[in-house]
């Protein structure tokens, strides 16, 4: 029995040892709580690829919390913070990246693809049409063919 109290012991304390410790930041407002949120949540974890660095447990991640809530406390705009993230890590750490020319193709993919795809809609549509209205035209020949065996077919039910 003692063995088992032991062990129920050891396995209770080995998962609290193994905790993550959550990050604590003092803000002097709301306000400025809510800001810092928000930041962390547009931030992309280099790491993780696709996780903010508010949901990310990297790390650099944390790394990026820090500095965040650092410069914040040295009265930094946001903007400026997000500059110097995309200063060290890169425009990936970005959910929405700026347009320019190095992300033109980025912004302007999904226009490109509506486009081509009503294009192509609109060909399909075009073509079908057009050989509808020619494939409905019969030559005298072909009329007079089927005409005869409009004729034969009628003739069998008859007799």
């Amino acid at each position: 029995m003692p063995r088992i109290v032991f062990l129920a012991l050891v396995v209770l304390i080995s998962g609290v040892a193994t905790g993550d410790v959550a990050d604590v930041y003092d803000f002097e407002d709301r306000a400025q709580e809510q800001r810092y949120q928000n930041l962390i949540a547009e931030l992309r974890c280099p790491k993780c690829q696709n996780q903010n660095i508010a949901d990310s447990n990297a790390p650099i991640a944390r790394d990026m919390r820090d500095e965040v809530y650092r410069m914040m406390k040295d009265g930094a705009g946001n903007e400026e913070i997000v500059e110097s993230l995309v200063g060290r890590f890169g425009e990936f750490v970005r959910y929405k990246p700026e347009f320019d020319s190095r992300t033109f193709l980025l912004w302007a993919t999904p226009v490109i693809t509506v486009f081509g795809g009503l294009l192509a809609v609109a060909v399909v549509i075009i073509r079908s049409r057009r050989a509808g209205a020619e494939g409905s035209v019969l030559s005298v020949e072909e009329k007079a063919r089927v005409d005869r065996m409009l004729a034969d077919k009628e003739q069998d039910r008859t007799s």
